[in-house]
C-alpha cells in the first residue's frame, strides 16, 4: 500500500481539493489502521498532528493514531473553561498512552480586551469560542501540513457523509485534515474501547455523550441527537474549528 501510494500521489507541502478527492479514493475500502499506517509510514500527509478535545470518544482516535506515529504532537485546547473531569482524563490518556500533549492557551491580551469577566460565553459564544478555540489552534497548526481529528459520521445530521480526507477551510494554506473514524459506527467506537481497554470519560455515564466546555455543555436526554447539548438554546452546532468547505453548506462538526 505504502509503494502504491507514493506513485499514486506526490502532494508537496501543501494540499488542493483534487489531492484530498485522490486519497479518499485511493483507501477507500482499507480500515483505519492501514489507511493510518501507509499515510504516516509514506509521508504523505507531511507534517502532522491530531487535535483532540480529550472528549466522550477521543480515546479511540488518540490510541489509533499513536499505535502508528507514537511522537505524533496532540493538541489539546485548554480553554479555561472545561470540565474537570476532562482534564484529570486528558492527564490520564496522557500517562496511559504515552501521548505528546500539547496544551494550548488562550492569548492573555485577547482574554483582557474581550473577555476579562470570563462570561462571554454567556453571551457571545461564538466570540467565546473564537477567542479559546479557534485562534489558539490557527497558531499551534500554522506549522503542520496536517491534522487528525476524531469527527465522525453518525454523530450529527451535519456530520453525514463526512470523507476521510477533506481541505481544512478555515484559511486558504491547504492544510489536509483527516477523518479516520468518518465511517465508524457508534458500535464500532464501542467495541474498539472494549478490545483495547480504554478508559472511558467519567462524565459519559453521566449523561454527556458529547463533551466540551462546562458552561455550554449540558446532559442528552435518551433519543436526542449525541450532540444536542452542546450550546443548547443557542443557534450553534460548532466551535468555529471546523467550517463548511463552501458557502452555504453546513458545517462539518
Amino acid at each position: 500500500m505504502a509503494s502504491r501510494a507514493r506513485d499514486v500521489i506526490d502532494t508537496g507541502p501543501r494540499f488542493s481539493q483534487a489531492d484530498a478527492i485522490r486519497l479518499n479514493n485511493l483507501f477507500r475500502g482499507n480500515d483505519a489502521g492501514e489507511m493510518l499506517a501507509a499515510v504516516i509510514a509514506d509521508g504523505l500527509v507531511g507534517s502532522a498532528a491530531i487535535v483532540s478535545s480529550f472528549g466522550a470518544e477521543s480515546a479511540v482516535l488518540l490510541h489509533l493514531v499513536t499505535r502508528a506515529a507514537p511522537d505524533l504532537p496532540v493538541l489539546f485546547l485548554d480553554t479555561g473553561k472545561h470540565f474537570a473531569e476532562t482534564l484529570a482524563y486528558r492527564d490520564l490518556l496522557a500517562d496511559r498512552l504515552g501521548l505528546n500533549l500539547v496544551n494550548l492557551t488562550p492569548d492573555p491580551a485577547d482574554l483582557g480586551a474581550r473577555d476579562e469577566t470570563g462570561l462571554r460565553w454567556s453571551y457571545d459564544p461564538d466570540g467565546c469560542c473564537e477567542i479559546r478555540k479557534v485562534k489558539p489552534l490557527a497558531r499551534a497548526l500554522a506549522g503542520f501540513d496536517a491534522s487528525f481529528t476524531g469527527r465522525k459520521g453518525f454523530q450529527s445530521t451535519t456530520r453525514a457523509g463526512l470523507p476521510r480526507f477533506e481541505i481544512d477551510t478555515t484559511d486558504d494554506v491547504g492544510r489536509l485534515k483527516i477523518n479516520p473514524l468518518a465511517s465508524w459506527a457508534r458500535q464500532d467506537i464501542a467495541a474498539y474501547f472494549e478490545t483495547h481497554a480504554l478508559p472511558a470519560h467519567p462524565l459519559v455515564a453521566d449523561g454527556y455523550p458529547s463533551i466540551g466546555c462546562a458552561p455550554c455543555t449540558s446532559k442528552v436526554q435518551p433519543g436526542e441527537d449525541p450532540r444536542a447539548g452542546r450550546w443548547r438554546g443557542w443557534d450553534k452546532v460548532e466551535c468555529g474549528i471546523h467550517v463548511p468547505d463552501k458557502p452555504g453548506e453546513e458545517p462539518f462538526l
